[in-house]
């Protein structure tokens, strides 16, 4: 009896997740990637020596790994290599003392106390509030293709809904202000509406979830950084008899009448499947790929949409050792609306492209001495900036930067020294690299050249976020940071299990059974 077979458009993270499912599934699969290396936006490059992370960097939903590993009947401590990191970052506020941010739940308390007296009950009190909401996504939000209204409407959540109504309607920065004064802990607890390519203004007080995940479960680090993930992905889909092909640039997906057939290569090579998933950027699938006859979502529907962020990333390598920092650091001005204002309504005259702003700055290789020459140091820094492709390119792959790009990275540069306390930082620098919006545009096919992927506004969450499956087309089937669940590699690999619920007409919520 022949196998069904699949094709997967992108070998990313959700990509290489999808097809491992289905290989475990049963199904013939076959990856196809149009670049010559895997990993997606979750890429790695070395210069000199320097191996730089150019995607995804901080290990957070430890559950969502350990549960993917084990629908493989895998467990992560015998795949990855996991380092908790203390502290859990580094917090250089402008104009005030670096603070270390620490994980575990007493911990942050008694930070929180020692800032402001009466936050650690509050933040307890939040704590609870996060993990409880946390659990209430795990359950019902996440691992779901919302084909099903009724785990919606049971008794249980229908007595949450007046929680619901506030946690969604209630944007997450007020959400915290009414509980805390200090500015630092109001941005501890703000800052990741950033993992969520949105404005903390903009993003429902729900995803307050989020500092459960940092504050309680903790921030860990994978050795090897996020390419030892996608090669564990990698190894779990070869394992499973899939094939990867590299450099194989679709043009088109195919279809006769209503049905997804395959995909046409650039050159014209056709591919036939019995299924389709498209893990590349939504909008590339739907108005590339597809005719506008067969498209869910067209370009009236993305324009009304938020893009998200984009960013300006800043690769250095340096010839001796930084103390002054951790693996992670925020770097948090005091007027970071102004930050986020100028990311996600364009730039304003009071927010020139040389002034500070809030940026994000790893050093991986305070844990991993793999990632720099012995006595240097491995810097990744991230710059905020509109996710718009006129915001230009960096020079990793363009051999010169655009001057907005350049101006943002120069002046991070100076940044970074100015408020980290290093002295003579630029003199320091031996290697320095630069990506901009135009090259996630190009590279990846992001729409609008953002780099994490649609912010998680309330029009753009659960089940607003759009469908996992082609209206127009049977068995074409989404995976990826642009459809549901959401941004993130936990929400990658979560993205593609719900394929295979879709796939199996089931309706729950809640994630699969694992493997015994």
């Amino acid at each position: 009896m022949r196998k069904q077979s699949a094709i997967v458009v992108g070998a990313g993270v959700a990509g290489l997740a999808t097809a491992a499912l289905l290989g475990r599934d049963g199904y013939d699969v076959t990856v196809l990637e149009r670049l010559d290396t895997v990993g997606g936006r979750s890429g790695e490059e070395t210069i000199e020596g320097f191996r730089f992370d150019t995607g995804p960097s901080w290990y957070l939903m430890p559950d969502a790994f350990d549960h993917f590993f084990g629908l493989f009947g895998k467990r992560t401590a015998d795949i990855l290599n996991l380092v908790d990191l203390a502290p859990a970052y580094r917090l250089f506020p402008e104009n005030a003392s670096p603070v270390d941010v620490p994980s575990g739940r007493e911990d942050a308390i008694r930070l929180f106390e020692s800032i402001e007296p009466g936050a650690g009950a509050e933040l307890a009190a939040y704590l609870d509030s996060a993990g409880d909401t946390y659990d209430m996504a795990v359950d019902r939000f996440l691992y779901t293709t919302f084909s099903s209204l009724r785990p919606f409407v049971d008794s249980e959540i229908r007595g949450r809904y007046a929680d619901l109504a506030r946690l969604l309607t209630v944007p997450l920065d007020k959400f915290v202000a009414s509980r805390f004064t200090d500015t630092r802990l109001r941005q501890m607890l703000t800052y990741p509406a950033v993992f969520l390519s949105s404005h903390p203004e903009r993003t429902p007080s729900m995803y307050h979830l989020m500092s459960h995940t940092d504050l309680v479960q903790g921030v860990k680090y994978p050795q090897g950084g996020f390419t030892a993930v996608v090669n564990a992905l990698v190894s779990l889909a070869e394992e499973n008899g899939v094939r990867i092909r590299r450099n194989a640039d679709v043009r088109a997906i195919t279809y006769s009448g209503a049905r997804a057939t395959g995909v046409r290569l650039t050159g014209g090579e056709q591919l036939a499947a019995d299924v389709v998933v498209s893990a590349a950027d939504l909008h590339f699938t739907e108005t590339r790929l597809l005719p506008p006859e067969k498209r869910t979502y067209d370009e009236k529907w993305f324009g009304a949409r938020d893009p998200g962020l984009g960013t300006a990333l800043v690769m250095l390598g340096t010839n001796r050792k930084l103390p002054q920092l951790a693996h992670h650091n925020l770097l948090f001005s005091e007027n970071w609306d102004e930050d986020f204002d100028a990311v996600f309504d364009g730039p304003v005259a009071s927010r020139p492209l040389d002034a500070s702003r809030s940026i994000y700055v790893s050093m991986p290789s305070a844990t991993d001495p793999s990632t720099a020459p012995e006595g240097c140091e491995n810097l990744f820094v991230l710059v905020p900036v509109p996710a718009a492709t006129d915001f230009g390119h960096g020079d990793m792959y363009q051999g010169e930067a655009s001057p907005a790009v350049e101006a943002v990275a120069q002046h991070a540069v100076d940044q970074i020294g100015r408020w980290c306390g290093i002295d003579d930082f630029r003199d320091s620098i031996t290697v320095m690299r630069t990506l901009g919006p135009s090259d996630f545009a190009e590279r990846y096919r992001a729409w609008s050249g953002g780099s994490i992927g649609p912010a998680h506004t309330l029009r753009q969450s659960a089940f607003l976020r759009g469908r996992n499956v082609s209206r127009k087309l049977n068995n074409l089937y989404y995976a990826g940071a642009t459809t549901v669940p959401g941004v993130g590699v936990p929400m990658c690999l979560i993205s593609a299990e719900n394929v295979i619920k879709r796939l199996h007409g089931d309706r729950s919520p809640g994630p699969l059974p694992e493997a015994m």
